[in-house]
């Protein structure tokens, strides 16, 4: 396959997860902004998905430091200026779609330029205080319908294997940027741990991440902090874990190594994240400080991206 396919295909998914993202995000904030003490973490619940989101600098520069939820939602859903707002992810997966048109199936192709159809629709309405949960409900519809295109149709061939690492690799970036977002930036106060609004927020954060049943099938009705960060961590039977996407994405890069006859310094960054990863306890990560462990993984993960293009998104070095 030529690089430059793999690299569309690529971000394509990776795009398309980072959408799914962005909705997830300003679902989490919704729903703790109803909550009327929410507020007693970092700033407010609406700064901290701007600072999960990595975006603080470029919301700033534009909208000032107040963090209003209708400039949130702005940015985080459809200004084009950041390109990690839903409506910028939809558009340039589907401008790497439409590059890579033949590698792609009917489905996957309808379902993607789809997206992009409705999207421009949606952006003509009007925005009203009740939007919010259809918007992020109609991207997570999107993104899924994508994944399932391509899960029941596209063939699985090393295109396939790049449109899995692309989703997975951001998946687990995503992942433990959400779960930081309950850790670290909303973080309430010593007295409120362990209380309603505690509780409420992780299981807020279950139920954005579309795992609040999953969990409840694997760990009962204790939703504990521990048991949370557990299954979103450490738990391989979790989809969304990190745990789980690192499995994912070295066997699609072990595939990738049997069909082209090589490894690249991916598969050596791989084998010693998952290592370490698979090693881990919990308690272990807690001692070291959990919103430690999760920036450290966040870079990591950065860099096993970055490996990924050196080693076959730029053609041989």
């Amino acid at each position: 396959m030529l690089s430059r396919t793999a690299e569309n295909l690529y971000w394509l998914a990776r795009y398309m997860e980072r959408a799914d993202t962005m909705a997830r995000l300003l679902e989490v904030g919704y729903r703790m902004a109803l909550m009327p003490s929410a507020g007693a973490g970092y700033r407010n619940e609406w700064a901290s998905l701007i600072a999960a989101a990595g975006s603080s600098e470029g919301f700033e520069a534009k909208f000032g430091d107040e963090f209003r939820q209708r400039d949130v939602e702005t940015w985080l859903f459809y200004d084009r200026e950041n390109s990690s707002s839903v409506l910028s992810c939809v558009e340039t997966a589907r401008q790497n779609g439409r590059a890579v048109r033949t590698a792609l199936t009917s489905e996957m192709w309808d379902a993607l330029n789809g997206a992009y159809l409705e999207l421009r629709e949606l952006e003509r309405q009007p925005r009203t205080d009740d939007l919010l949960p259809q918007l992020c409900d109609w991207t997570k519809r999107q993104s899924a319908l994508l994944r399932g295109s391509t899960e029941g149709t596209h063939l699985q061939n090393d295109g396939y294997d790049f449109l899995n690492l692309g989703y997975h690799i951001e998946r687990a970036d995503n992942t433990a940027r959400l779960l930081d977002v309950k850790y670290y930036v909303l973080l309430p106060t010593l007295d409120m741990v362990g209380g309603t609004v505690d509780t409420y927020q992780w299981t807020t954060l279950l139920r954005a991440l579309s795992a609040f049943r999953s969990f409840h099938w694997a760990y009962g009705s204790e939703y504990s902090p521990r048991k949370i960060s557990h299954f979103l961590i450490l738990n391989r039977a979790c989809p969304r874990s990190l745990l789980h996407c690192h499995d994912k994405v070295s066997f699609h890069l072990n595939r990738l190594a049997n069909a082209y006859g090589r490894t690249t310094c991916a598969h050596e960054r791989m084998r010693g994240a998952l290592a370490e990863l698979t090693d881990m306890d919990l308690d272990a990560i807690i001692d070291a400080g959990l919103h430690e462990f999760l920036t450290r993984f966040i870079h990591q993960n950065a860099a096993l991206g970055q490996d990924v293009a050196d080693g076959y998104l730029f053609g041989v070095q």
